[in-house]
């Protein structure tokens, strides 16, 4: 049975910026460069999760409506449904809302800051 060559990495070009490395390996393949012949596996024992689960109860239109919007998309509707949320979040957090629609406080809520 014969022996199948190696081909040695080539060395990885230099980049005067992230932007430049990141749009160069966004056309680019790694195949030749990474010799993963000699790569290492690292574990990471103290990473905690960035998410936290929780649970969301939506109209069933709503989620119905939800799913419809994320099947023409062709992406999850939980992933929909983050998208959407960050979205809101920041422009309500930055002031920057898209309609005079943006969230008004309850009625209870104003009653109670107005009392202090």
């Amino acid at each position: 049975m014969a022996k199948r060559a190696t081909a040695k990495a080539a060395p990885a070009p230099t980049f005067a910026s992230e932007r430049a490395e990141r749009e160069y390996w966004e056309t680019h393949d790694a195949g030749g460069v990474v010799d993963w012949a000699s790569a290492r596996r690292v574990v990471f024992p103290n990473l905690k999760a960035s998410t936290e689960t929780i649970l969301l109860r939506l109209r069933t239109a709503l989620l119905a409506d939800l799913k419809v919007l994320a099947n023409k998309r062709d992406v999850p509707y939980q992933s929909l449904l983050k998208v959407y949320l960050a979205e809101r979040v920041t422009s309500e957090t930055t002031g920057n809302t898209r309609s005079n629609k943006a969230l008004q406080p309850t009625s209870r809520t104003r009653r109670r800051t107005a009392r202090g």
